[in-house]
């Protein structure tokens, strides 16, 4: 039986030169083909885009439902109403709805060849502009469930901060998902180095300080600066007599919160009329600079700028978890 013959191709050789697509590979046309070093090009690029930003701040809490999202977005649009070059980074994965905020929810990123090119907000006396990114601008339906494992996660992460085009920034806020796992772990791990700090956001109850203690000593195990922490929901002010109304007990938890080296940088009321501004897409401090609440996140912003004395995180005992009463 005569042997077989066997024909050796040549592989060819792996093209060393830079590529200059902005956006990894993944949304590359020519992925299939290229010969490319394609790992490194999509870690070169999330150093490229990093390292054109200023100071990068993570919105915070390990608690869902504290305002996280509330307070991401209207710091945002504080900074950038101060006259800094914002951008807003949508990392819950899970509930991406920075867009909402801005009244930009259904639209839609394109990808081009510099890199997704965030949406743009501009005030309405077009004074100030802020960039958005969001995984809601990337799916098809916006009531499309996100059903993802952690590899996919953890790509996105990588896409978020390297695949969209920021442009140079003065401040990258992001929006984190409730909890410590993968989305923050994947973006501690590609800031290193970097000018990072923590933002933690929680309510007067202690079941959310509770958490938000863990938050902080996350943060302390991973070398993150906390800048400070907000209160959220503090009390409602009666539109009758202008008293304030505490909603909440208060615990003794919020002073190892401030023990731990954060500093409490704002309280911030349960109030109807941010909640509508914000559903209907029309941050307060363009459209009422003069409330309240507007008042309240441009001190809030202001105490943000202050990067001179970063504290960090002490050494945080965790109590037991709180009992219900009886």
């Amino acid at each position: 039986m005569p042997a077989p013959i066997v024909t050796l191709s040549r592989q060819p050789e792996p093209d060393l030169s830079p590529c200059a697509r902005g956006h990894a590979c993944a949304f590359c046309p020519e992925e299939d083909s290229c010969q490319r070093d394609k790992p490194g090009h999509d870690r070169d690029l999330v150093a490229v885009r990093l390292a054109a930003m200023e100071r990068i701040l993570l919105v915070l809490g390990n608690k869902g439902g504290v305002g996280k999202s509330t307070v991401a977005a209207n710091l945002a649009a504080a900074l950038a109403q101060k006259g800094h070059r914002v951008g807003l980074a949508d990392a819950d994965i899970h509930g991406p709805n920075a867009g909402v905020f801005f009244g930009c929810q259904g639209e839609r990123v394109k990808v081009g060849s510099g890199g997704i090119r965030p949406s743009r907000y501009r005030s309405p006396d077009g004074t100030a502009a802020l960039g958005l990114g969001s995984l809601a601008m990337l799916l098809p339906e916006l009531d499309s469930p996100v059903v993802w494992r952690d590899a996919y996660k953890f790509e996105f992460i990588h896409h978020l901060a390297g695949s969209f085009d920021w442009g140079p920034l003065d401040y990258w806020v992001v929006d984190m998902p409730p909890g410590t796992g993968n989305e923050l772990i994947t973006l501690c791990d590609l800031l290193d180095g970097r000018q990072a700090a923590a933002l933690l956001v929680t309510t007067p109850q202690a079941i959310a300080l509770h958490d938000s203690l863990k938050a902080a000593r996350f943060c302390r195990e991973r070398g993150l600066p906390i800048l400070g922490w907000v209160e959220n929901m503090a009390g409602v002010v009666c539109p009758h007599c202008q008293g304030e109304i505490e909603l909440f007990p208060r615990s003794e938890l919020s002073e190892q919160l401030t023990a731990a080296g954060a500093a409490a940088l704002a309280k911030l009321p349960l109030s109807p009329q941010l909640a509508f501004s914000s559903d209907a897409g029309e941050p307060l401090v363009f459209t009422a600079p003069d409330s309240l609440e507007a008042k309240i996140f441009t001190d809030f912003a202001s105490r943000c700028t202050d990067w001179s004395e970063l504290p960090a995180s002490a050494e945080i005992e965790t109590p037991p978890e709180p009992r219900p009463p009886g």
